[in-house]
């Protein structure tokens, strides 16, 4: 989860008012593409400039390091997707070089595990370990077709009865940077903290996709877990909500087109919460899950 604004108004930066662009961006040639890819230095051994245009305030987005890291462990691992990622975030990042650093530790013929750390340099120049994970990889394609669910796609009313930033207040400039690079129409059930009103109940439902109209894919599924405004504002907390630890499952390839994402928080005590999230594609089908454990700053 990115670190949010202190004030729960200037968090409508993340939506962007939803229609396709002109011209839609396709997977590998599109931002996102640009943005998490890593240049291979030796093996097991990645070299990326983290973009300035993926951050909440300073820090960047958690989502987006997960598809970084989710990237190079496609480079490292012989199968081509990530089935399970769970991460750890350390510190910080900040937009700037940083290495990642692979190891394989299993293969099968199924299934091949590995672990990646994204690494930067402070001040000092000292190395500082921003984010370790821990994933395994598969090949979505060849899962069989046999679906047994009681699991529903949220109720989230049509793209143009949802909200983004030219419905409410204008984003502080330079708060949000993301906002530029998604699709993010937010159901106005959801939307009470925005108003001064939050319903207390810890729900946020949204439309999601890219703002060049790439479509999504097993990597922006990463992204998608972690890029709602926090359960928190909606709970009628405000201020930073930094993501401790998020495992995410990717359970299909997305069909083409806008995905529904729903995240509900249940408990908050000792000045954590948990959100789960649920991602859906146009076709229905629950593509991935998530939860992630994130400190509220309380008082």
């Amino acid at each position: 989860m990115p670190e949010a604004a202190s004030a729960p108004s200037p968090t409508l930066g993340f939506a962007r008012a939803g229609g396709p662009p002109s011209s839609r961006a396709v997977i590998g040639d599109s931002e996102f593409d640009r943005d998490t890819a890593v240049t291979r230095r030796e093996t097991g051994v990645y070299d990326i400039d983290l973009s300035a245009g993926w951050t909440i305030i300073n820090a960047v987005n958690g989502g987006y390091l997960l598809a970084v890291l989710g990237r190079a462990l496609a480079d490292t691992l012989p199968h081509p997707d990530p089935f399970t990622v769970s991460a750890h975030y350390l510190t910080a990042s900040q937009p700037g070089p940083a290495v990642v650093r692979t190891q394989t530790v299993r293969t099968g013929r199924t299934l091949s595990t590995g672990q990646a750390s994204l690494l930067q340099f402070d001040d000092e120049g000292n190395e500082v370990e921003r984010i370790r994970v821990l994933a395994s990889y598969g090949d979505l394609a060849g899962l069989p077709d046999d679906v047994r669910t009681t699991a529903a796609p949220p109720a989230i009313p049509p793209l143009g009865q949802c909200f983004g930033p030219e419905d409410g207040p204008a984003p502080v400039e330079g708060s949000s940077a993301i906002a530029g690079r998604l699709m993010l129409k937010l159901d106005p059930a959801t939307l009470g903290w925005a108003l001064g009103a939050p319903s207390g109940k810890g729900e946020m439902r949204a439309w999601f996709g890219l703002a060049d109209g790439r479509d999504a894919d097993p990597l922006s599924l990463l992204l998608a877990v972690d890029a709602l405004p926090p359960t928190a504002f909606e709970i009628g907390l405000k201020g930073w909500v930094p993501t401790v630890e998020l495992t995410v499952h990717v359970r299909h390839r997305p069909a083409p087109g806008p995905l529904r994402v729903s995240i509900t928080t249940r408990n908050l005590a000792g000045g954590f919460l948990e959100e789960d999230a649920e991602v859906w594609d146009s076709a229905d089908r629950l593509v991935a899950q998530s939860r992630q454990l994130a400190r509220v700053r309380l008082g």
